[in-house]
């Protein structure tokens, strides 16, 4: 039997989006997914889990079954309907009862500032491609690290830049729903990035209490063939583009050699340039060791191939395993048909890939503090069944996984917790309501909550730190 350090944070990670439901309720102001969900899919994000109302019950079932700490993300339209002006004084006092209520249930609250939900007026204004957007942001920021100084000690800037990217423009599975458009893609992550360091420099310049870091998704990528050295090529261009573009910008203050070389090469082929300037580089540059923590978010792996042609991305949505594809000219292509399991959503399973990239950032990036893995779950079609979900495949899959943290400890990285995505079933963004990854299965029409296998497990794990 492994054992964690008695110190190591086991919670549950959740999305003010996919999990509080009321998103017309008491002032909250419209988000770009209000629209793009009612056009382009089946389902909205209404009532998803009733967070809203329903967030006493959830902290009290994560109070009883071991879970000490909880990603919660404040909806900026909540706050700031139009993204800036007057604040909502019922949004303010939302997330300060969710917050109380955290504190009075032992569960330590990890805020994020922006997971994928600009308010709707900025996000059809160019998001986080107009500057003035960035400076929006900042001040919303500012807002809300000043009202909940006294309830939060951890906070988080942005969950996801990569995928916020990849999914506005790149497969245009978010709205605005653009395709193919890499110049966009680099310039939001920059503009991301300059936005994140802004912050940060403000909590720690004004020395406020507690830390403040950044969540990346970091999909691990191999050469299809690793003596082919266009599929070695390949998979070193898709790492650029989802890791090290962004992770350069956390800590390095600026890009390096290599990624500015790889970026040249895809925008030569794909088209664009970017606006990079260098007081943007001083503001990177000052911030890049002010970071306390690293969120990473793992979810998969992926094996490419050398690939020229045309551009074709297929998301798979509906959990129809081998549906998905995708191909960038002159970068490469994902390879599905390898040996190695993998969802009904085409998502590799592979816990390796996660001990790589954690030593990874070890190695590339020796600043970096402290690690936590921010979210990581099997995302399932669950059979509910004499009212729980007798989901074993979950358990091996996070099993699998904290070993995987484990090693990493082991040979000297510094991973301080793990969040289970999810706590409670959520929606899920380009996926719906079918794909369940919570400890505790939501029945959507009459919002109870019944604790899964697994959560009885996670108990376990949390109490002894044995796995």
């Amino acid at each position: 039997m492994k054992k964690l350090p008695e110190d190591f944070l086991l919670g549950g990670a959740t999305a003010a989006y996919q999990a509080e439901g009321a998103t017309n309720t008491d002032g909250k102001g419209r988000v770009a997914w209000d629209s793009f969900l009612e056009e382009n899919y089946w389902y909205t994000a209404e009532p998803a889990s009733d967070f809203y109302h329903k967030y006493p019950v959830d902290l009290k079932l994560g109070e009883e079954y071991g879970i000490k700490g909880i990603r919660i993300s404040i909806a900026w339209s909540r706050i700031f309907p139009k993204g800036h002006g007057e604040a909502n004084q019922k949004g303010v006092d939302f997330y300060r009862n969710v917050f109380e209520e955290c504190r009075k249930r032992d569960v330590e609250p990890f805020v994020t500032l922006h997971h994928f939900d600009t308010p709707e007026v900025l996000h059809s204004d160019g998001d986080f491609l107009n500057r003035k957007n960035v400076n929006y942001f900042v001040e919303y920021a500012k807002f809300c690290i000043n009202e909940y100084k006294d309830l939060v000690k951890y906070w988080t800037t942005f969950n996801e830049i990569g995928p916020i990217g990849d999914g506005q423009y790149l497969n245009g599975k978010f709205p605005p729903g653009i395709k193919y458009d890499l110049e966009k893609v680099f310039q939001s992550h920059h503009n991301m990035m300059l936005a994140h360091a802004k912050v940060v420099a403000y909590f720690k310049d004004n020395n406020f209490p507690g830390e403040i870091g950044i969540v990346h998704a970091l999909p691990t990528k191999y050469p299809y063939n690793p003596k082919n050295l266009e599929d070695v090529r390949a998979a070193e261009l898709e790492d650029v583009i989802h890791n090290r573009f962004i992770l350069d910008a956390t800590y390095l203050g600026d890009y390096s050699e290599f990624t500015k070389k790889a970026v040249n090469h895809i925008l030569s082929v794909q088209g664009g340039e970017l606006d990079i300037r260098d007081e943007d580089i001083e503001i990177l540059t000052y911030a890049k060791d002010m970071n306390d923590f690293l969120g990473i978010n793992y979810y998969m792996s992926d094996w490419m191939r050398g690939y020229e042609g045309e551009n074709s991305i297929v998301h798979n949505s509906r959990g129809e395993e081998g549906s998905s594809e995708y191909k960038l000219d002159g970068i490469g292509q994902r390879e599905f048909d390898i040996d190695v399991e993998r969802t009904d959503w085409d998502w590799m399973i592979y816990p390796q890939g996660l001990y790589d990239q954690i030593m990874r950032l070890t190695r590339d990036y020796p600043n970096y503090k402290k690690i936590y893995i921010t979210e990581n779950g099997l995302g399932y079609k669950d059979v509910f069944v004499d009212n729980t979900v007798y989901d074993d495949a979950r358990i091996d899959y996070i099993h699998k996984h904290l070993l995987a943290i484990y090693d990493a400890i082991q040979d000297g990285a510094n991973v301080k917790g793990y969040f289970l995505w999810s706590l409670m079933d959520v929606f899920s963004w380009s996926n719906g309501y079918e794909k369940r990854y919570g400890l505790f299965y939501v029945d959507f029409d009459t919002q109870e909550r019944y604790p899964k296998k697994s959560a009885t497990w996670y108990k376990k794990v949390s109490e002894t730190k044995e796995i």
